[in-house]
């Protein structure tokens, strides 16, 4: 029974890297960060692109993840995360899908969607965002006041766009995917070079303040690929609770 737990909180542990894949590109508290970094905001439109990364855990490659940018309209995206991750038997299938806009340099989230299957309960969250009476609406519950959150995707396509800009620091405010405003501290803390399943890249290390003293979340982007996110790695008391690498990377314009 006991060997059981610890196999359960290793997937756990390695999971909860999994599916917060700054990430990828970057979940939003648009107001916050816009406002503090400063400047006017980038207009022109987001490159689309599918990343496909690699999860490790104690350097053994235990599961996929992807994430993908397609646009709907001339303002309006798509933005979805998918991840498989098993170890022993068992395993974690998690689903995020993110519409949002694109208006006058800024990115506004409109609908966003949670679904996650495997050992354990299965689990599912609907945001919607209403633009006419500033309110957030989780599931069936009362609506929220809006104060310019992000949903829990965003981040991982501003924090590209702002490192674009040689900004240095960041917060995020946000509705994670457990339906829980949450924020992030984000902060540029230097350059590394970086082998990956994809190859040798540049990057620009950051820093994640999630509001926890026993949790570091670390995260790499790369300029020669348009800032994508390239590497999360995720500590818990010291230990390495998980590792996702850049496997492959295209645009598709």
């Amino acid at each position: 029974m006991r060997k059981n737990c610890q196999k359960m909180d290793t997937l756990r542990s390695l999971v909860i890297s999994a599916a917060f894949l700054i990430v990828g590109h970057a979940s939003i508290g648009a107001s916050n960060a816009i406002a503090e970094v400063g400047d006017s905001p980038a207009t022109e439109p987001l490159t689309p692109f599918v990343a496909e990364y690699s999860a490790y855990r104690f350097g053994g490659e235990v599961g996929q993840a992807s994430l993908t940018l397609e646009p709907l309209t001339t303002k309006q995206y798509s933005l979805t995360y998918s991840s498989k991750v098993s170890k022993f038997f068992l395993s974690d299938k998690r689903f995020e899908h993110s519409i949002f806009l694109l208006e006058d340099g800024q990115l506004v989230p409109s609908q966003y969607y949670y679904k996650r299957s495997g050992t354990g309960p299965d689990k599912a969250l609907e945001v919607n965002f209403d633009h006419d009476k500033q309110q957030i609406k989780i599931d069936d519950q009362p609506p929220l006041p809006w104060n310019g959150q992000f949903d829990n995707q965003l981040f991982r396509i501003d924090v590209p766009r702002q490192l674009a800009r040689g900004k240095t620091e960041m917060t995020y405010d946000f509705v994670n995917y457990r339906g829980e405003m949450r924020e992030y501290n984000i902060q540029v803390v230097g350059t590394e070079q970086l082998e990956l399943p994809y190859g040798m890249l540049d990057s620009i290390k950051i820093k994640i303040n999630r509001g926890s003293s026993s949790r570091e979340t670390f995260a790499w982007f790369s300029p020669s690929l348009d800032y994508v996110l390239v590497r999360l790695q995720q500590f818990k008391d010291g230990d390495e609770q998980g590792d996702i690498k850049l496997s492959a990377y295209r645009t598709t314009d």
